[in-house]
């Protein structure tokens, strides 16, 4: 990571974390008319205070492999902006999924969203690899972690 642009990474974490807050909207405060809490959920669904430091960490990860795709010196522009708007895409699907389950309050729906959002990471690791590959193994646990919420998504869309 020696040749990390340290403004180019900067701001694709701060993108990352633009995305992070606006998902955060949705999320439903405690005494709310579809509260998260009242859901019927599996008793190996995590407990709510995981949430926030794993996705913290997973969107400084989504940023530093950012990062390390626009600052490749050398790497074809086409490659890199093409590796920015599938980047950029999968954060608006994973918006979308919290405005899907939380704002809208359709499991349903937000199993869609996170089908595409699944196809939408892999892709977008896909286009990291042809750049540095290290950026696309940066997402590995972001794609395990959204392998594991479509599956919980999932069972809490059958017992609700």
């Amino acid at each position: 990571m020696k040749n990390l642009n340290p403004l180019k990474t900067g701001l694709a974490i701060a993108i990352c974390f633009v995305f992070a807050y606006g998902g955060s909207i949705f999320t439903p405060l405690p005494g709310s008319e579809w509260y998260y809490q009242i859901l019927n959920k599996p008793s190996w669904n995590p407990p709510d205070w995981l949430f926030l430091p794993v996705w913290t960490v997973l969107f400084l990860m989504m940023g530093t492999a950012m990062g390390l795709v626009a600052s490749k010196e050398g790497a074809p522009v086409e490659q890199v902006r093409s590796a920015w708007i599938v980047f950029v895409g999968q954060l608006v699907l994973n918006l979308a999924w919290s405005a899907a389950f939380f704002g809208l309050h359709s499991p349903l729906l937000a199993m869609g969203v996170i089908v595409l959002l699944w196809a939408a990471i892999v892709v977008t690791m896909m286009q990291f690899r042809a750049v540095v590959p290290l950026a696309a193994w940066l997402l590995v646990p972001y794609l395990a972690w959204v392998s594991f919420a479509g599956f919980l998504n999932f069972i809490i869309w059958q017992m609700n």
